[in-house]
């Protein structure tokens, strides 16, 4: 069996076990797990935090506001989101009900490491050259310690395994921020994700 085929045969079964996990809370409250999508053979994985509201409804990874911002900025790049492979470390929407809404809340660190197996097997399906990592949750699982996006933003780093790493902002990040710098947080944001298109070989200990 060729590869793509393997990881996508992996994939699939993963995702039907990950259908059923209540191995936090958030899996009970949520209305669905949000799985992972794009080429099973991709040279390079993007890494969100968790599902938001369209995300949860929807089942699939960033097709909400900050999908839709992301989505501007692979166009900008000339980058096929279908050559991509597209997750969140943590598999399930974290909200707070405010009237009907319900609002995002950031996943803790044990709902993240009760994810962390998902997000190490799809990795391993996959077999990504690099890793993009969009935020501290992300950046967090993806590097197996705590990292400060903003210190490292734009800059490469590597896993235990060797695997690279570029960490930057979230996209929601960028539609919280302040309206009048926008424009400008884009294209240093723009900036980062540029770099992840040449991704330096393995490195750090298991090099």
């Amino acid at each position: 069996m060729a590869s793509t085929e393997r990881g996508q045969a992996a994939l699939t079964r993963l995702h039907a076990e990950a259908a059923h996990c209540r191995e936090c809370p958030l899996g009970a409250r949520a209305t669905q797990t949000v799985w992972g999508e794009g080429a099973p053979s991709a040279s390079l994985m993007l890494v969100g935090e968790q599902p938001g509201d369209q995300e949860d409804l929807q089942g699939r990874p960033f097709v909400g506001p900050s999908g839709r911002l992301l989505g501007q900025a692979l166009a900008q790049l000339g980058w096929d989101r279908e050559m991509l492979y597209v997750t969140n470390a943590v598999k399930h929407f974290k909200f707070e009900l405010r009237g009907k809404r319900r609002i995002h809340k950031t996943p803790g660190q044990r709902e993240a490491a009760a994810c962390l197996h998902w997000l190490d097997s799809e990795i391993a399906a996959v077999r990504p050259d690099a890793i993009l990592a969009l935020g501290r949750v992300a950046a967090r699982s993806v590097m197996g310690r705590e990292v400060s996006v903003m210190r490292t933003r734009g800059q490469w780093q590597w896993r235990d395994d060797g695997l690279p790493v570029l960490v930057t902002l979230h996209p929601s990040a960028l539609l919280r921020g302040d309206a009048a710098e926008r424009e400008a947080a884009f294209a240093s944001w723009m900036e980062d994700l540029s770099r992840a298109a040449h991704p330096p070989g393995p490195g750090g200990p298991a090099a």
